[in-house]
């Protein structure tokens, strides 16, 4: 099996240790503490293995292709937050489902956005070219969203600086300094450029051991969240349309090539969710549902792009809609 083959299935092997670990969570219900002191160390590899991934070395590549640049930066960082603040309006006021949606649909994909690019017949040299871009607007931009968003007595009882320091700097932090060190030392000598593929085996596994974690750890807090799940279940389905459609208007007004349409398409449409959840996992007692409902964008989101493989190419970004296009600008 090669990498594409299980990119493009892991959402069963995540489904697969979600069961297994709420399985061993309701049979032992004392290892959940033994669960919880794994999780620190493998999420930290995740992110490191997602970020070695990230060419963090060539941000100015991004800037190749301005329109793409533009269309990509306007989506993600204006219009994607202006649709989140209606979405909003009209959620139940619960905080932790709040800061549960806004911490995993404020910030774009920087990792698996790419393999579905490419399988949905994206520019794939494009996708690479914005991640590091797309990461450092969104670890400057999200607490700023969060400050404007979320009720002053909601930001203030959850995003603690004494809880969210340490969680940045651990697990945000050092493996994105690390990441940073290890690309210099692979780019030193070409024959080292093996060992990113090999670590772009890491993700999909160690998301996996990541979810059966927290699946083991939480049997409770899942339990007790699911009418919250049911709650936004329709919300993260309807955001996936709205973002491609969003994609398609930037794709119009900038007259962006079909390839690069799609891949904007799949930049707005996948969101970071394990990059934020350090920061739900680290959320002071109460809060513990927010990591779940984080969890759970992921899983609804991989569907999603079951669909985006068949609709962005053969529908809404076809040969024939581009044409169509470039027929009537106006």
């Amino acid at each position: 099996m090669d990498r594409l083959t299980l990119e493009r299935h892991q959402v069963w092997l995540y489904l697969a240790a979600i069961v297994v670990g709420l399985a061993l969570g309701s049979t032992w219900p004392g290892i959940g503490s033994h669960l919880e002191a794994l999780l620190w160390p493998v999420l930290a590899a995740l992110l490191y293995a997602t970020f070695v991934q990230v060419p963090l070395l060539h941000i100015r590549d991004a800037f190749g292709d301005r329109r793409f640049v533009l269309a990509v930066m306007t989506g993600n960082f204006l219009l994607i937050p202006l649709v989140i603040w209606f979405i909003l309006q009209w959620l139940p006021a619960d905080p932790a489902l709040q800061l549960g949606v806004l911490l995993v649909l404020l910030v774009p994909c920087t990792d698996w956005f790419i393999t579905f690019a490419q399988l949905g017949r994206g520019n794939t040299a494009r996708a690479v070219a914005v991640t590091p871009l797309n990461l450092l607007a969104q670890l400057l931009l999200l607490p700023v969203y969060l400050w404007l968003m979320l009720p002053a007595a909601d930001f203030n009882a959850a995003l603690r600086i004494e809880d969210m320091l340490p969680a940045a700097l651990t697990l945000i932090g050092v493996p994105l300094l690390v990441a940073v060190f290890t690309e210099y030392w692979i780019e030193a000598k070409p024959a080292r450029a093996i060992w990113r593929e090999r670590l772009g085996w890491w993700p999909v596994p160690l998301l996996a051991v990541v979810v059966f974690l927290i699946a083991g750890a939480q049997v409770g807090t899942v339990r007790h969240a699911a009418p919250l799940l049911l709650t936004v279940l329709p919300v993260f389905a309807g955001f996936l349309l709205v973002a491609a459609l969003i994609a398609r208007l930037l794709t119009r007004v900038l007259r962006l090539p079909m390839t690069s349409g799609r891949t904007l398409a799949f930049s707005l449409g996948t969101r970071n969710s394990f990059v934020v959840l350090p920061f739900a996992l680290a959320l002071p007692a109460g809060w513990e549902a927010t990591a779940v409902i984080i969890v759970f964008q992921s899983l609804v989101e991989l569907f999603g792009m079951v669909l985006y493989l068949w609709w962005l190419p053969n529908r809404l970004f076809s040969e024939v809609s581009i044409a169509v296009i470039k027929r009537n600008p106006s």
